[in-house]
């Protein structure tokens, strides 16, 4: 679980999202970013038991800085308003599949996949969808992964409106192999995030997705 204090200074750097203000209340920043870091490290060291490409990872590896890149922005709100964590074997900045764990008030959620690839990588994953369809099928048809996701992302941000090139448009993987992104997510509540049962819950999220990632991990090693 994580702290009230945790919570509660991300509720309040929504409000006051400015420099002065932060560098004001920086200590209770530094606390929250530590709280985080000690849940991320347990879940890392809980879940590597079971998938070995995230073992030995480091908590501050996988977590984003809370700084805001504002140089193209309209929204010039210096800090981010959560804090992110995105654990894939190579560290958040890898070209592989992984977990994604976000803390946000009023807006947390974890589970993973594999966000905006490049083209290489996105064709990898497109032609082992295609290949290997029955197998891709089963694992996003699976109990486990319905009763905990429900089924990916298909919103408009990570799927084309067409069939890409070099796939035929009567395709039975069409559906998927429009995705920009192959995304699943759970929803987390505020109240879950201070439940003694969050890393529980964010194993379970784990575990049903670590079939989907190691899919489209096995396509990138090709």
């Amino acid at each position: 679980m994580l702290k009230d204090t945790t919570i509660k200074f991300l509720k309040d750097l929504k409000k006051n999202n400015n420099k002065v203000w932060f560098d004001a209340n920086r200590k209770k920043y530094e606390a929250m970013r530590e709280d985080v870091e000690i849940f991320v490290q347990g879940v890392i060291d809980s879940h590597g038991k079971r998938d070995p490409s995230i073992k030995g990872l480091k908590a501050k590896e996988t977590m984003f800085r809370i700084n805001r890149d504002i140089r193209f922005s309209k929204d010039k709100s210096p800090y981010k308003t959560n804090m992110g964590a995105s654990i894939n074997r190579g560290g958040k900045k890898s070209i592989y599949a992984g977990y994604y764990f976000h803390l946000e008030p009023g807006d947390s959620f974890a589970g993973g996949g594999i966000w905006m690839p490049m083209a290489p990588e996105l064709k990898k994953i497109r032609q082992e969808i295609d290949y290997n369809l029955d197998e891709f099928k089963k694992i996003i048809g699976s109990k486990k992964f319905n009763s905990v996701y429900g089924e990916l992302d298909k919103g408009e941000d990570v799927s084309l409106s067409k069939v890409p090139q070099g796939f035929d448009k009567d395709n039975p993987a069409a559906p998927w192999l429009k995705l920009k992104s192959i995304l699943a997510m759970r929803s987390f509540s505020d109240k879950d995030l201070q439940s003694k049962d969050l890393g529980k819950k964010v194993l379970e999220s784990f575990e049903a997705l670590q079939p989907l990632v190691e899919f489209i991990n096995k396509s990138l090693e090709v």
